[in-house]
């Protein structure tokens, strides 16, 4: 019995563990890629621009539309007219037209031949497309971006959680040497005490730390698009400081933040050619068929033997349209888009300076996050070098217990103080790969 209540335990366990999951940062950045939200929506403008060039391209194909039409006149309209045409000279004659019944069906077609403002339409939202494209590739690097960072967040406070871990292990177990030397009365019950508080120090800080920790995993989580309560696990060798090459200034104009205003600037110029369009007249392909029956009855299914008459015609023309004044009112339009195009022009430049700047910068902070991490290294080591001495020396009488808390207390700093210069770095690291427009690469 007691076999078969362990059972669903085992099997709860396996399930939970089943469901941690392992993420380097290319899984992470791969999922997020295909399942954020944001990389979602980019790619549905994508889409959406294709049906954008489908209706501007229908504007220059025929349009044909059919008609039909069932009228009752239940009191007709009457005319006077000379009774001279009708054999009663010096008389008017009030005569009634139409009948009481009508009915028609036709067709009409209608097929632009001119018109100067479709043909930069189709241009147009070809460039709205290209446009999408780009936009979807700046989203999706945005996405990198953010994830990336995140990444790091996470497994630099998993690495304070360890580092206090191991602190914690280890005054538990001077701890323990303490109390035995005091249960020996070879201790002062104030040095048991004090190394009491520090454990509960310790466990305090590591509950923040532990929050700490699930908050900006959270926050990975989100910027993943992956679900809230899914277990996540970093790899520590995700963490590695691999040097960046630092070549030459790249070219800012091949970014994805620069080419999306030069192609905002191409839609501007297609906008203003559009309304240059209404200077120019247009010119149009129209036609129709119809078919009409009337008579003293309902026409449907009528014969001319009840009065009923059905007959059809028809009509090909073209219409010219010729712009002569507008009330300046396009010319108003035309110099709006000129400004705007102007606005785009200076967005430009100021991007270009921007991009530059975030490369130098980029690479000042990847030279100094190296000189920073070498210290803090150094350091870390010393620090650790001291703690062993300072407690060494303690438990052989010659340090107080003031000094060993003081070594635990710059050891740990100077751990935290080493990962938070590798976490630097790696940010850094980011923003240069960003800079050269290289995000894309930490998908392969």
């Amino acid at each position: 019995m007691k076999n078969l209540f362990l059972i669903p335990l085992l099997v709860f366990a396996l399930t939970v563990k089943a469901q941690v999951k392992t993420l380097t940062l290319k899984d992470s950045i791969t999922y997020a890629v295909q399942n954020k939200a944001a990389a979602k929506k980019a790619k549905l403008d994508v889409e959406n621009s294709e049906y954008q060039i489908q209706e501007v391209r229908s504007r220059a194909l025929p349009q044909i539309s059919a008609n039909g039409s069932l009228n009752y006149n239940p009191i007709l309209q009457t005319t006077v007219i000379d009774g001279d045409n009708f054999g009663a000279p010096g008389t008017t004659i009030q005569a009634s037209f139409g009948q009481k019944w009508s009915s028609g069906a036709g067709i009409s077609l209608n097929q632009a031949l001119y018109d100067q403002s479709v043909f930069i339409g189709l241009k147009a939202a070809k460039s709205t497309r290209e446009f999408y494209v780009i936009n979807a590739q700046l989203t999706e690097e945005q996405v990198i971006e953010r994830v990336a960072n995140a990444y790091y967040q996470v497994y630099v406070r998993r690495q304070n959680l360890t580092v206090l871990d191991n602190n914690l292990k280890n005054t538990n177990k001077v701890k323990d040497i303490i109390k035995g030397q005091f249960d020996n009365g070879l201790a002062k019950k104030i040095d048991l005490d004090r190394i009491l508080v520090k454990i509960s120090n310790i466990n305090t800080q590591r509950q923040q730390v532990i929050n700490a920790v699930a908050l900006q995993e959270n926050s990975l989580k989100f910027y993943m698009g992956l679900p809230i309560e899914t277990q996540i696990s970093i790899p520590e060798t995700e963490f590695a400081v691999t040097p960046q090459a630092l070549s030459e200034n790249p070219d800012a104009t091949s970014r994805t933040e620069y080419l999306l205003l030069k192609k905002q600037e191409q839609l501007l110029e297609f906008q203003k050619k559009s309304i240059e369009a209404e200077y120019y007249p247009t010119l149009s392909l129209t036609g129709s068929y119809n078919y009409i029956g009337q008579g003293p009855e309902m026409p449907w299914f009528k014969k001319p033997e009840t009065g009923v008459y059905w007959s059809d015609y028809a009509a090909v023309g073209l219409n010219l349209k010729v712009p002569i004044f507008s009330g300046f009112g396009t010319r108003a339009k035309v110099r709006q888009a000129d400004n705007s195009l102007k606005s785009v022009k200076v967005d430009l430049e100021e991007t270009k300076l921007s991009l530059d700047l975030a490369y130098e910068n980029a690479k000042k902070q990847i030279d100094n996050s190296i000189t920073t991490i070498k210290n803090q290294k150094e350091n870390m080591r010393l620090a650790g070098d001291i703690l062993k001495n300072t407690k060494n020396n303690y438990f052989q009488g010659l340090a107080s217990l003031t000094d060993l808390l003081d070594a635990e207390n710059a050891s740990l700093e100077a751990q935290n103080n080493y990962t938070r210069a590798v976490l630097g770095y790696k940010i850094a690291e980011i923003a240069l790969i960003k800079s050269k427009g290289e995000l894309k690469n930490l998908l392969n």
